[in-house]
């Protein structure tokens, strides 16, 4: 089924836009600014709150002190109006999973655990998708390409690289959608790219 801009594919309506612009984040120009910068945390499924119980002991060493003291007062996530995120630094507003590397470039702490052999969960999925965001219908799933001015830079370094959004989050589509239907995503990109 097909609307204006958008596709059915499964039980989710896609944008068309995860595929017609490229990105590509660019984090030495951006220095991780989607952790530090916004107005609420990331979000975050009802699954992956018991995962970051567990993994917590494993991934405080690689936390910033004001994300350890932030945690300690608010907990590993918050209930927002029903939805699951991760809390914020109060101070700066940063995401509580935030650490910094030898560069200054904020990164996630749980994928840092996780790349060096930590822990065996990536990150939210959510921050996995980005800058894919998706929203739960009762019906469907919502996939959509969120634009943020932070990724300009990202948009730029895509173009260049010529990689589209769904390709830049393949690894994530897949952890959340599956092979075989980012196999049908591919198929469809091609037509439409064309």
């Amino acid at each position: 089924m097909y609307f204006c801009g958008m596709f059915q594919l499964g039980k989710t309506i896609v944008s068309e836009e995860i595929i017609e612009n490229d990105f590509v984040c660019n984090l030495n120009a951006c220095k991780g600014a989607c952790c530090v910068d916004g107005e609420a945390g990331a979000p975050l499924e009802e699954e992956e709150l018991k995962i970051l119980m567990d993994i917590y002991p494993k991934v405080k060493p690689f936390l910033t002190e004001k994300g350890i003291e932030a945690i300690e007062d608010q907990g590993l996530y918050l209930t927002v109006n029903g939805e699951y995120e991760t809390p914020l630094i109060p101070d700066d507003d940063s995401c509580v999973y935030i650490m910094y590397d030898e560069k200054g470039i904020a990164k996630c702490a749980i994928e840092e655990a996780y790349n060096q052999g930590v822990v065996d969960w990536k990150k939210p999925v959510s921050c996995h998708l980005y800058p894919v965001r998706v929203q739960q219908y009762s019906e469907f799933a919502a996939v959509n390409y969120h634009r943020w001015v932070i990724c300009d830079d990202a948009c730029l370094l895509g173009e260049e690289l010529k990689v589209p959004v769904y390709k830049f989050v393949k690894d994530a589509l897949i952890r959340k959608f599956g092979k075989d239907w980012y196999n049908e995503l591919e198929e469809i990109a091609q037509k439409i790219r064309k």
